[in-house]
């Protein structure tokens, strides 16, 4: 029977709902290309539910990390500042005095979460996350042993990392170094967390480790993808055609030289099980966020820090500004976001921070130098950005527009431009069309122009 005590009670609930600020869900993978996504133009891979969250959603088809590597990206995502302001263009701590997107929303009273791997200075509490289940760390370097991943070459990458308990407890019983079944780990985490009861809005992160390297087929997913079948990169090469500034880095030797068809295949095959296992698990997040009575209250963000060439002008890493590593995948969906909407808004990951403000009613800070993209998300009329500029290390410097891009290599004094508009697989280089100096001497003048405001060492 519906009492007038249990009558107030519901209205009160649902006031309270009404008032409270939007929890916020950040979902992050890990050297993820733009182009892994069904409902986003990939025919050939399997991804249902991050598929219907772009249904449910919205989806940036042009977002960029801006410095396609794993810590640099990340410290602008947690900052909203560039590399050069935030202390972190390459590797390092983050600057003191930095507002960070964690210590900001627990001020203003959010619960705060991460889960998955950690790639900052410090841990979790350092940057204002009250709790860190299901964390994945370095440190773990004595229980390492000697991998190979998934055709048998040696494992180079993540050998020493593990899970930690959040009072520090190294757990090498649930494995060591990147296993088949990590993602199982950090979605439980995740979902574990989502089930307990709160009073207050809540962030949390997760940071999967997939598709990372050392790629592993997970359990029952080795068939899951034949290789004759996939496609290889439009922009496949053998061979990168100059020296880059990485070119037998790390990541590049994971792949015999030259690329071959044959390798870039299986390797895909397997990249692409790992994805398809990944996105079970986000299934099986945004399950516990249904079961928790928190789906219609929270702002969901899909991304990925960076991008990966597998193949693609015959590289193997992300570390280029080619699209298919400074481009990564961006998906949202809450309150008042259009669903089914696909904006080429030009963004940046540290925008990422100041959408969260936006939805959550709290003014970005200072320091934070990127832009809500809330407008584009909601139908607000808003003026998109005319360019945006990216780095790696010392050696590559790039200015994109909507249509043109043009990448310097101050190393070795070479540049290259690319009509993205008629080019998206950037195969065709326009440096030395004669027709188009002018243009490129603009590009040039503006890059050198933004970097100079950044303080970027290169043109001191």
């Amino acid at each position: 029977m519906l009492t007038r005590r249990s009558l107030l009670a519901g209205l009160g609930a649902v006031a309270r709902a009404q008032v409270q600020p939007p929890n916020i869900l950040l979902l992050i993978s890990d050297d993820q290309r733009p182009d892994t996504i069904g409902a986003l133009g990939n025919r050939i891979i399997q991804t249902p539910h991050l598929d219907r969250l772009a249904g449910d959603g919205a989806a940036f088809t042009r977002a960029t990390c801006a410095n396609p590597l794993c810590v640099p990206s990340r410290a602008e995502l947690i900052s909203g500042a560039t590399g050069f302001r935030n202390g972190v263009p390459d590797g390092g701590r983050l600057k003191e005095g930095l507002a960070l997107w964690p210590e900001v929303f627990r001020r203003h009273g959010y619960d705060t979460a991460y889960c998955g791997k950690w790639h900052h200075d410090g841990r979790p509490r350092d940057k204002g996350f009250t709790a860190a289940p299901g964390l994945y760390v370095g440190g773990g370097g004595r229980f390492a042993k000697p991998a190979t991943d998934w055709n048998g070459r040696e494992v180079t990458g993540y050998r020493g990392w593990l899970f930690e308990t959040e009072d520090g407890r190294q757990q090498p019983e649930l494995g060591v170094g990147l296993t088949p079944d990590i993602s199982e780990r950090i979605a439980g985490a995740a979902c574990s967390y989502l089930g307990q009861a709160r009073t207050k809005p809540f962030f949390l992160q997760v940071s999967f480790t997939a598709p990372h390297d050392p790629l592993l087929f997970p359990p029952g997913f080795e068939r899951t993808y034949d290789p004759g079948k996939i496609p290889l990169p439009p922009n496949f090469l053998p061979e990168h055609p100059f020296d880059h500034g990485n070119l037998r880095g790390r990541d590049e030797l994971l792949m015999p030289f030259p690329r071959n068809p044959k390798d870039v295949r299986e390797e895909l095959a397997c990249y692409y099980a790992v994805l398809t296992h990944m996105d079970r698990e986000i299934g099986r997040i945004l399950q516990a966020l249904r079961a928790a009575g928190q789906a219609e209250n929270t702002v969901v963000i899909f991304t990925s820090d960076n991008g990966l060439a597998i193949g693609s002008h015959g590289l193997r890493g992300k570390q280029n500004l080619y699209e298919h590593s400074i481009g990564v995948p961006l998906i949202v969906r809450g309150p008042g976001v259009a669903r089914g909407t696909r904006s080429d808004a030009l963004c940046y990951l540290r925008d990422l921070f100041p959408t969260a403000c936006d939805f959550a009613g709290i003014r970005p800070p200072d320091t934070v130098q990127g832009q809500s993209l809330r407008p584009f998300l909601t139908g607000r009329p808003h003026p998109s950005r005319q360019e945006i500029y990216g780095s790696f290390r010392d050696a590559q410097r790039m200015i994109r527009t909507d249509r043109w891009k043009l990448i310097w290599y101050p190393k070795i004094g070479r540049e290259q431009l690319f009509d993205l508009r008629n080019d998206p697989h950037e195969v065709r280089d326009r440096i030395a069309d004669r027709r188009l100096a002018p243009l490129a001497s603009d590009l040039r003048t503006r890059l050198r122009a933004w970097l100079r405001a950044e303080g970027d060492p290169v043109v001191a």
